[in-house]
């Protein structure tokens, strides 16, 4: 019989440790800090990326896509009933949807986000403050969740890192 890894049973958790990533700080506002920071510098000080003919367009459509991504992982994680608040337990390792091509795909679609704002609010002060969203969710985040998930799925976790990439 064929298992899902959903369907696996995870490995219990040492009894010393909690059953969280220990991720206090609510992900989506790692990157809405420095976003709101770089608007509010546009604001004073605008600086344009390119023509806004072109800019506003994508931005809508990356914006769409980075909402779709976020909304696609979340159903992945709901269907799997497992909790995509990291400071909740996590029942299930999901690797259906776009966790098949990502490990991270809410990460990858708030950058999506971030970076469709940044678009259509033509500016270039949020790309500047982006590098420091993505140190921080890969630094104060995803590892803190990485080392969370293999302390409670061992193997089950080291196999899936293994074939799925962590951004894209």
């Amino acid at each position: 019989m064929c298992q899902t890894l959903e369907s696996m049973e995870p490995e219990p958790m040492p009894v010393n440790l909690p059953d969280h990533s220990g991720v206090a700080f609510p992900p989506p506002f790692l990157y809405a800090i420095p976003l709101a920071a770089g608007l509010l510098l546009h604001w004073a000080h605008p600086i344009v990326l390119m023509p806004r003919g072109a800019a506003v367009p994508l931005g809508v459509l990356l914006v769409a896509l980075g909402l779709a991504l976020v909304g696609f992982a979340m159903g992945s994680f709901f269907r799997a009933r497992t909790s995509p608040i990291p400071i909740k337990p996590t029942t299930a390792i999901v690797e259906t949807g776009p966790y098949r091509f990502t490990r991270n795909p809410m990460y990858v679609g708030l950058a999506a986000l971030y970076l469709g704002v940044t678009l259509w609010v033509d500016s270039l002060w949020p790309v500047l403050f982006l590098p420091i969203a993505l140190f921080t969710i890969q630094r104060f985040v995803i590892a803190r969740e990485e080392r969370y998930l293999e302390a409670k799925f061992g193997d089950q976790y080291r196999g899936y890192k293994a074939r799925v990439r962590r951004w894209i």
